[in-house]
């Protein structure tokens, strides 16, 4: 009965999305070998791509992914930033989701556009597999609508990306099993390729535009540890979206995107004829600074080539912020603003949420740990996936007995609580609006947290430096706050979020640091059913992937 009551609704969806089609797309994730930086290096990739596929629909489409792994490694995909809204068994997380898709195995993920336009991207949700294995993701507003901004000329996607000359699932293997952080990525990319500052560069993304038109240039950082500048010689931007949530025209000559972000901003191409360098370098965020790993002269850059100008003149290069220029980053962050919105009032839950970074004493399964681990925590307690069975499918089968527990405390434990390891999710009711501020003490060590919502946008009411002072309501941002789906949140500060939890189903809030993941910095909302079957869970699909 219940299969036919979700069919039935499932047809009433299609339905109501006049024009809507089917997007049909095989990802085949396997091996290729690739020449970068002197090396020949084996990466796990997706259609022998780097970056993989992009996904382009229109708002309203329903997608459907299906992923052949051929990889030697358990893996699963992420749709960063699309709200799965009743299709929560294709989110990706793994372990939080489902369970991985093993090798010599399949998955068909399958979930709708529907009210979200924008920029978003794909990766990978499985160890450091989404160092290679990421693409765009792009949104176009259903036919008949059109963008609050001017229709651009041309649109270029430039995907950010961290490059390992090594493998990385080792990387992290080594990291986890010593208890030390990650080392340095070797290089940084865009679309894929180094550019020519680095030693044996020998390809170099370049987008031809021509002269006084308008380019819509659609930024992802999929890198996976990093912060990073972005900047294009000789020319402004004008943000008009962030995280595929449009914002009030905002213009600098820097970007700044955390890992998981997108920035999509305009350029007119009215600088000389010529070429310019698009150049992107680490934002350091760590403090103390001696302990960050990021190697401060290393520069990608793409080309922005004038139409008719020779491909072999000499780029422009911009002058880049000082790799520890948290001014420049916080201006662009705290400068944002969306447009005009209702935002969710009142608020139902409360919550205080602290980061932290630590240590725990070494287990049993380091084997190259000494004494002592790295560690990281939300409210004292340090996240741990389970093994056996999905925090998704123990909340259908209403049996999480074994599997986590529903007690992820609301508030800030006192100073001196031990930090504890725990699978600890917080159930919130269907409907509720949730408000939390989010605290990043300045403590030893620290740095800014990107922090990642699956399932919702949510709200910025308010961020800034500092001790965040309760009661202070009346200075929140009720009228046009940015929307996000990953905030930077930035090193000794705190921000102030809410949404709506409209969306039944087990949500990862974690750092998109990838680092900080094993480590432990990251927690699960649970979402409970409504009353109504457009409310309510749905079953899982027949080819879901088993533990």
């Amino acid at each position: 009965m219940a299969q036919l009551l979700w069919l039935a609704l499932g047809l009433l969806l299609a339905s109501s999305g006049a024009g809507a089609v089917t997007a049909n797309y095989t990802f085949t994730v396997q091996s290729m070998r690739i020449n970068q930086l002197c090396n020949s290096t084996d990466i796990i990739a997706v259609n022998g791509q780097l970056p993989g596929p992009t996904i382009d629909v229109f708002e309203g489409d329903e997608v459907v992914v299906d992923v052949i792994n051929s990889s030697p490694y358990n893996l699963t995909i992420h749709w960063h930033g699309i709200m799965q809204l009743l299709t929560p068994w294709a989110d990706g997380p793994s372990m939080v989701t489902q369970c991985p898709i093993q090798p010599n195995s399949s998955y068909t993920y399958r979930f709708n556009a529907t009210g979200q336009e924008g920029t978003l991207w794909w990766h990978a949700h499985s160890s450091f597999l989404r160092a290679t294995v990421y693409g765009p993701f792009i949104i176009r507003p259903r036919n008949g609508n059109a963008y609050p901004f001017p229709m651009p000329d041309q649109e270029v996607p430039i995907v950010l990306g961290e490059w390992w000359s090594q493998n990385v699932v080792d990387v992290e293997k080594d990291a986890v099993m010593s208890g030390q952080r990650p080392i340095q990525s070797d290089a940084y990319t865009v679309n894929g390729l180094t550019g020519q500052l680095y030693q044996c560069a020998n390809e170099t993304f370049t987008a031809v535009v021509q002269p006084n038109t308008t380019v819509l240039l659609r930024v992802i950082n999929a890198a996976l540890n990093t912060h990073l500048f972005f900047k294009v010689a000789g020319h402004n931007f004008t943000v008009v979206a962030v995280d595929a949530c449009y914002t009030a025209n905002y213009t600098t000559d820097t970007l700044v995107l955390a890992p998981g972000n997108t920035v999509d901003a305009l350029i007119f191409t009215d600088a000389a004829p010529g070429s310019y360098y698009m150049a992107v370098q680490p934002h350091d965020t760590l403090s103390p600074s001696t302990m960050d790993t990021s190697d401060d002269d290393s520069t990608a850059t793409a080309i922005l080539l004038y139409n008719g100008t020779s491909a072999t003149a000499t780029p422009a290069m911009p002058t880049m912020p000082n790799n520890s220029d948290t001014t420049t980053a916080n201006n662009f962050y705290f400068g944002l603003r969306g447009l005009a919105a209702a935002v969710p009032s009142p608020v139902d839950v409360n919550m205080t949420i602290e980061l932290g970074l630590g240590q725990l004493p070494c287990d049993t399964t380091q084997t190259s740990c000494a004494g002592n681990s790295f560690a990281a925590a939300m409210n004292g307690v340090s996240f741990r996936l389970p093994t056996q069975m999905s925090l998704l499918e123990a909340q259908f089968n209403g049996n999480p007995g074994g599997v986590y527990t529903a007690d992820f405390p609301d508030g800030v434990p006192p100073n001196g609580t031990a930090m504890v390891e725990g699978t600890k999710v917080r159930s919130l009711p269907y409907n509720s609006t949730v408000e939390i501020v989010l605290l990043n003490p300045l403590a030893f060590p620290a740095e800014n947290h990107p922090i990642h919502l699956h399932g919702f946008n949510f709200f910025v009411l308010a961020q800034g430096l500092g001790t965040f002072t309760p009661g202070n309501a009346s200075a929140y941002n009720l009228v046009d706050p940015v929307a996000r789906n990953t905030i930077a949140l930035p090193t000794g500060g705190w921000a102030v979020i809410r949404f709506v939890a409209n969306n039944p189903g087990m949500w990862f809030f974690h750092c998109h640091l990838d680092a900080h993941v094993p480590m432990g910095l990251g927690m699960v909302f649970a979402v409970e059913n409504g009353t109504t079957p457009v409310s309510m869970l749905p079953p899982s699909p027949a080819d879901l992937p088993m533990c």
